[in-house]
């Protein structure tokens, strides 16, 4: 049987303080009958790949099952951004997705919601749904809740402590002055400032992400995610930051090329071997960069702070970008899919995700079980937040995204300029 084809985040959890009839024989995708004896698969796609999740989340399917007579869980951990830009995309496309899947909220959730590839979750499974508070918004679409996330956090810098303190560096950055001449302190003392994963695009995005969150008002945020208009000229200013920022040259050799996560070579093994001093990526990362150590622990050196404010922009100095990680079941999933995401979602689950130090849970409950002190440091920055907001790309969907990517890869690369980005995403705006 083939699949159907073809907010803004207002606020966060209130606690964080924060305004913000079962398939049978269907295809490979999932929902499958097993041969006639009643018996259902499903499958589940991630993005585990490296750390402790992947055993994490092979238990939690081996105790459905064992709770679930019956029901076999093939569940397959893939790279994040294969998973986002290719696969999901390309199964649902083509009629035939996984049971369960991650899902990113705002344009990209909205767009799987008008083509009517998403299972509404909100009878299917309300307490789970109320069971993570405020983190739920970005996920729903016209008050309808289409997907559920298990991880919620902020960008920052990770930083090694040691290296820090090589370099003669007292304290973690609070401006963007200071920052700079972090950058120039750590380069004096001969240690590379900062990792970056320029060769798998999103993480050089980021940082453009960044500048606009500083140099932008919290009112041009919101206004641009509703009405994608970026005409303030906040949009070029700040890839002017960021270009001026490019030429004290605060990244590794090679930068271009080096991939985000994956590998000793990639950022997060750099900074995991000791050999770059920052890396500014998400509240993930932790984790991220404990998979790659030689003893497969997070480094002692590891430490923690938020992206510093800039002085003089009209952008919001405590604001902080963000976003989490969330799971939805296709349209035609049998219903055990959603049971299945009411147990990831459960309590215990929820605990030991915390207690692998792979991310910050949504289900309040489970953030005592939080072991890694920098991801409590996380928490704690997320509610410091007096503004959230989510990806850019991701707020404002892949047409516009992958516009905004494509230019600032350019800047990087010194074969664009800021004016050339805030171009790309009009121009993109405009075929919508």
């Amino acid at each position: 049987m083939n699949r159907r084809s073809t907010t803004r985040l207002v606020a966060l959890a209130a606690a964080a303080g924060i305004a913000v009839a079962s398939l049978t024989a269907c295809s490979a995708g999932g929902g499958d009958d097993g041969g006639g004896d009643g018996d259902i698969t499903l499958t589940w796609w991630h993005n585990a790949t490296s750390g402790p999740m992947p055993a994490v989340w092979e238990e939690v399917a081996a105790e459905f099952e064992e709770a679930h007579p019956g029901v076999t869980v093939e569940q397959t951990g893939y790279q994040n951004e294969e998973l986002q830009r290719t696969l999901i995309p390309n199964a649902l496309a083509a009629g035939d997705p996984p049971d369960l899947f991650q899902v990113w909220p705002g344009g990209e959730l909205r767009g799987q919601v008008a083509n009517d590839y998403l299972m509404p979750l909100d009878e299917a499974i309300p307490d789970t749904v109320s069971s993570v508070g405020a983190t739920v918004n970005p996920w729903q679409v016209d008050g309808t809740t289409y997907g559920i996330p298990f991880t919620f956090g902020i960008e920052g810098f990770w930083y090694n402590t040691e290296l820090f303190e090589q370099a003669g560096i007292d304290e973690t950055p609070t401006t963007l002055d200071e920052l700079v001449d972090a950058v120039g302190a750590l380069r004096e003392a001969g240690i590379t400032p900062i990792a970056v994963g320029a060769g798998d695009k999103w993480p050089a995005a980021h940082w453009w992400y960044q500048f606009a969150l500083h140099s932008c008002s919290p009112e041009v945020l919101q206004a641009a995610e509703s009405d994608l208009d970026f005409t303030d000229d906040c949009w070029v200013e700040a890839g002017e930051q960021l270009e001026e920022f490019l030429g004290t040259e605060p990244f590794q050799e090679g930068f271009l090329g080096t991939p985000a996560q994956t590998g000793a070579g990639s950022s997060a093994g750099l900074m995991a071997n000791g050999q770059a001093a920052m890396e500014l990526m998400g509240h993930w990362n932790s984790g991220q960069i404990g998979g790659l150590t030689a003893d497969g622990e997070v480094p002692a050196f590891l430490g923690w702070f938020p992206f510093p404010g800039i002085e003089g922009a009209a952008g919001d100095p405590t604001a902080s970008l963000g976003g989490g990680d969330g799971f939805a079941c296709s349209a035609e999933a049998p219903p055990e899919c959603a049971e299945l995401l009411a147990y990831i979602m459960s309590e215990d689950v929820q605990a030991r995700f915390a207690a692998s130090g792979s991310g910050i849970p949504t289900v309040s409950a489970a953030v005592a079980s939080l072991e890694d002190p920098n991801l409590t440091a996380v928490a704690e920055g997320l509610a410091d937040s007096s503004f959230v907001q989510i990806w850019l790309d991701t707020a404002y969907g892949t047409t516009v995204g992958n516009a905004m990517n494509e230019g600032i890869v350019n800047l990087f690369g010194g074969a664009g300029t800021p004016a050339d980005i805030v171009k790309k995403m009009q121009d993109a705006a405009a075929t919508l």
